[in-house]
């Protein structure tokens, strides 16, 4: 398939994106927060990364409109603003595998 497929798609905003997920922790931030909407101190004991480091990265991700905050009595907690990003995100591991996969089979 050639790139000439996909004519009209909108490389700059996907860059921004793929630039955002790059990080390692804010992958593993979201992939820790899944389906529920979680405070910085259960993102903080599921990723081991400390205060400032989760509070950095979910600040991007907020500004980049992945992740909301919704402020619970004295707690801000984050959500994903679309659970299929965790579905893309799956997609994307398994087409991962998949190649890596097929690539060893081809060198092998």
């Amino acid at each position: 398939m050639s790139i000439n497929a996909y004519p009209e798609l909108p490389v700059k905003e996907l860059t921004k994106v793929f630039k955002l997920l790059s990080e390692p922790s804010r992958l593993r931030i979201l992939c820790s927060m899944g389906l529920d909407c979680a405070p910085v101190s259960a993102i903080i004991a599921k990723t081991g990364l400390s205060q400032t480091n989760v509070s950095f990265h979910l600040r991007a991700l907020r500004e980049a409109g992945i992740v909301k905050g919704e402020r619970r009595g004295s707690y801000v907690f984050y959500c994903l603003y679309d659970y299929r990003l965790l579905d893309i995100l799956s997609e994307l591991e398994e087409w991962r595998d998949a190649s890596d996969k097929e690539y060893q089979k081809q060198i092998a």
